[in-house]
């Protein structure tokens, strides 16, 4: 993958913004199931853009930018304003810009959004694909800004006059896309499915090839599937096409095995997509591992991308056991400052009464002889 990159500054409506250029030449030579830029460094943060997978399926050219710094699945987050364009080489005006404000976090390290119609893109006269070649920029802000940007500054895209389209990139924009980013930061044998062959430097045969372009409706009949097991559909779908290995391992598999083993890690998958950090009980907790563990066991299923995942839920139960005991520890310190605050109060009056009586006490023995008062008072005859 050939490709161009430049670093500058621009401002626009009094905002800063540093720009990361991605040149890609012969494109139609990439492996544009598995595309995206180099790592770039803005204000001290690692970023990447990546391409949403052309697949056979996909009729949009969609892209995400994500980031790519090794973080842990929780505690932190990056509240970022930027901008991704696709470059009309043609007429710079009919550049598609997305501009939005988002908060990336363990749970969604990348958004994305519909760019164009996939026909449209690959259109040399439309301009974005110009001898084999697309530009397309991140623009990242590098000035504070204010979090209440007017939304009328904000062009996030919810929806398309395609509603086929528009359903495909709320989708994507939605989907909490935790194992694409884990992926870039560790170098294991799974990072090759999710990266461009240059990068991994090995290429796929022509049997894998095809075999990557099943899809999970190729696989299993989702019409019979009950509301219960439709809503994993997107999810499943979206987890397949950034891993195929999922796909190809259930290739010989029989029917209710497919079915056994692509719900079970449905349930996974939404069980982690829908729950908050408070809702990990024992029970929750419980579950999860039982699913897991089935799936690690039978399923065939290369599931390292998404281990970390679920260990950190499992996790989340002790965590929250000992967010509990700080916060009850936290409480007594404050109730103990406010205890320690009033005893001081009433030392000090203490120690001032103190000061005064025992001057009161100085002078009160001026003059004073003490007696013993067992002494037998007694008189004299003479």
């Amino acid at each position: 993958m050939s490709l161009a990159t430049r670093m500058d500054t621009q401002r626009e409506t009094g905002i800063l913004f540093e720009t990361f250029t991605w040149k890609i030449q012969n494109f139609s030579k990439q492996n544009t199931k598995k595309l995206q830029s180099k790592a770039f460094r803005i204000r001290g943060y690692k970023w990447r853009i990546r391409l949403y997978p052309l697949m056979r399926n996909v009729d949009h050219f969609s892209l995400y930018l994500m980031v790519a710094d090794s973080l842990p699945p929780y505690g932190w987050n990056r509240n970022t304003y930027f901008k991704l364009s696709l470059v009309n080489q043609l007429d710079g005006n009919k550049s598609v810009v997305k501009e939005t404000q988002q908060k990336f976090n363990g749970g969604y390290r990348s958004w994305g959004s519909f760019f164009v119609n996939r026909s449209v893109f690959f259109d040399s006269k439309q301009g974005y694909l110009v001898n084999d070649t697309c530009i397309i920029e991140a623009h990242v802000c590098v000035s504070d800004f204010s979090s209440t940007i007017e939304v009328n500054k904000l062009n996030t895209i919810c929806a398309t006059s395609n509603a086929k389209l528009g359903d495909e990139a709320r989708r994507n924009s939605e989907s909490t896309q935790q194992e694409v980013d884990k992926e870039t930061e560790t170098e294991t044998s799974d990072e090759c499915e999710t990266l461009s062959s240059s990068s991994c430097g090995s290429s796929q045969t022509e049997g894998e090839v095809k075999s990557s372009d099943l899809t999970l409706k190729d696989l299993l009949d989702l019409a019979s599937l009950g509301k219960e097991e439709a809503a994993f559909v997107p999810l499943l779908e979206e987890a397949c096409i950034w891993h195929p290995s999922l796909i190809r391992s259930q290739r010989k598999s029989s029917r209710w095995f497919k079915l056994w083993a692509f719900t079970s890690l449905g349930q996974v998958l939404y069980l982690l997509k829908t729950s908050k950090a408070k809702d990990m009980n024992e029970d929750a907790c419980n579950r999860l591992h039982g699913l897991w563990e089935e799936l690690v066991k039978h399923s065939g299923f290369q599931l390292s991308w998404l281990e970390p995942y679920v260990q950190s839920a499992l996790g989340m139960k002790a965590h929250l056991e000992k967010t509990e005991e700080v916060n009850k520890l936290k409480d007594s310190v404050v109730a103990l400052e406010i205890k320690m605050k009033k005893l001081r109060g009433e030392l000090a009056a203490a120690e001032a009464e103190f000061e005064v009586t025992r001057r009161a006490l100085v002078e009160a023995r001026k003059g004073f002889i003490e007696l013993d008062f067992n002494t037998e008072l007694g008189y004299a005859m003479f």
